[in-house]
């Protein structure tokens, strides 16, 4: 897949608490695929990863979301770990970076409890995804028809539920960049 995904740039966004390998596997296939990839997060400096309920290492970011738009991107990937998500959906300005993805359709991909900042987006209705099973309730309320699969792809959303489907998640995920959005200027 080396070149397949050459000028497009995809963000990565994420806060303290995110699931490590949810976004260093994510990161490294895209980077391999040919993609620019940029860790967007509420702040500068670095965030804090996470092996499930154990520190894991901290990741430098690239840039805040204050200082980029949705329009700079072709597209935007969400990791999970529970607290990442959940600080992020609480957040007005990360709440509207992802919002304006979606409505621009452009693709975007979630793993884990990521789709929690997609509900919170109003990004669901209507879509057919999976996630960590504890998200199914939230992502049903939320109009969105939940199944327990490895990987869900609806149109420019890909989901997928944890580490283990992380290989499958990536294909999806690249496939779908690929196909999708416009290539950054």
């Amino acid at each position: 897949m080396s070149g397949t995904l050459t000028g497009r740039k995809i963000a990565i966004l994420a806060t303290n608490g995110f699931e490590q390998v949810e976004l260093t596997e994510p990161r490294r296939a895209l980077k391999e695929a040919g993609a620019e990839v940029v860790v967007v997060s509420q702040k500068s400096g670095s965030i804090q990863g996470m092996n499930h309920a154990d520190k894991g290492d901290s990741i430098t970011v690239d840039t805040t979301i204050a200082d980029v738009s949705a329009d700079q991107f072709d597209g935007l990937v969400l990791p999970g770990g529970v607290a990442n998500p959940d600080y992020l959906r609480v957040d007005k300005a990360a709440v509207d970076f992802v919002r304006r993805f979606a409505a621009s359709g452009k693709p975007i991909a979630a793993i884990c409890h990521g789709p929690w900042t997609l509900i919170e987006a109003d990004a669901v209705r209507g879509k057919k995804m999976t996630s960590w099973p504890s998200l199914q309730t939230d992502l049903r309320n939320a109009g969105a028809n939940w199944v327990d699969q490895p990987v869900v792809r609806d149109g420019k959303l890909v989901t997928s539920r944890k580490p283990d489907d992380l290989a499958l998640f990536n294909s999806t995920a690249i496939e779908m960049f690929a196909e999708g959005g416009r290539k950054a200027a």
